[in-house]
C-alpha cells in the first residue's frame, strides 16, 4: 500500500465517521454509540462542536471528503509520480493538524471531556500528516 494509499483509506474512514456525528447532530440517527459515558455528547454539545457556526463533524466530512478525492487521484497510474496531488494534500492536512490541536485542546483542556469518536480523526490526521510527509520525501529521491 502507498502513502497516498493508506491517506485514501483513513480519510474514507474518517470521513464516515465525521458523517455519522453530523447525522446525529440533526436527529437522523439514534443515540449516539459512544464508549465513555457521555463524553460525546457533551463534547458535540459543547462550543467545540461548532467553527464559525458550521458543525465541527460537517467540516470534518466535507475535508476528509476532499482529501480522499486528492489521495485517490494521486494514486492514479498517471499521477503516482506527480508532486500536485502531494502538495495538494499537504494544503489540506496541515490546516487540519492545527485544527484538530484546537479542538483536542478544547476537549481534553477546557471541557474536560473525551470523544472517543474524535480520537479516530485525531488519530486520522496525525497518519495522514505523516504520510504525506514520506510522500513528499519519496518524491524528492525521485526528482
Amino acid at each position: 500500500m502507498t502513502q497516498r494509499m493508506g491517506i485514501a483509506l483513513g480519510s474514507l474512514i474518517s470521513g464516515l465517521v465525521a458523517l455519522y456525528l453530523h447525522l446525529w447532530k440533526l436527529g437522523l440517527t439514534g443515540a449516539l454509540g459512544c464508549s465513555s459515558a457521555g463524553g460525546c455528547e457533551y463534547v458535540q454539545g459543547s462550543r467545540y462542536g461548532w467553527f464559525l457556526g458550521v458543525d465541527v463533524a460537517l467540516i470534518g466530512a466535507v475535508g476528509y471528503a476532499m482529501l480522499f478525492v486528492a489521495a485517490t487521484i494521486g494514486t492514479m497510474a498517471k499521477y503516482e509520480d506527480e508532486t500536485w496531488p502531494n502538495t495538494l494534500m499537504q494544503l489540506m492536512i496541515w490546516p487540519a493538524v492545527l485544527f484538530t490541536l484546537r479542538l483536542k485542546y478544547g476537549e481534553f483542556i477546557v471541557l474536560k471531556g473525551f470523544c472517543s469518536w474524535c480520537v479516530v480523526s485525531a488519530v486520522t490526521i496525525t497518519l495522514c500528516a505523516i504520510l504525506v510527509t514520506l510522500d513528499r520525501k519519496r518524491l524528492a529521491k525521485l526528482a
